[in-house]
């Protein structure tokens, strides 16, 4: 992936932020079909740590979010990461572990203690 560029979300993104995360799990059984919509009420509530797009050829192609989460021992420093969202299309290309591998060292030089991803 030359092309490839993962850089942080911005306003203009959001929209096509929505559209990837819905088409990428729109045909999995797991899912709640609500993943896009969990992203949202993530951002009005400034919850989201971290926001990046994966860029191909001046097109958003994936998404990923990080958020704090509570654990049930009270330990501090956990955050969630998910989701991880490709266009159909370009999945199984490494798309989401560049997304995944682009921020895991430095989040968790800023005090993350754990990541946790449910799937």
């Amino acid at each position: 992936m030359h092309n490839l560029v993962i850089r942080s979300d911005n306003l203009a993104d959001h929209a096509a932020i929505s559209d990837v995360i819905e088409q990428a799990f729109k045909n999995q059984q797991y899912s709640s079909h609500t993943e896009q919509y969990i992203v949202a009420a993530l951002r009005e509530a400034d919850a989201l740590t971290l926001s990046l797009v994966a860029v191909l050829n001046q097109h958003i192609v994936g998404h990923i979010a990080i958020s704090p989460i509570q654990i049930s021992s009270g330990v501090q420093g956990w955050y969630g990461l998910e989701p991880v969202a490709v266009l159909p299309e370009w999945q199984l290309q490494g798309i989401g572990s560049a997304l995944i591998q682009s921020r895991i060292k430095s989040i968790k030089n800023d005090g993350c203690k754990r990541l946790y991803r449910s799937r």
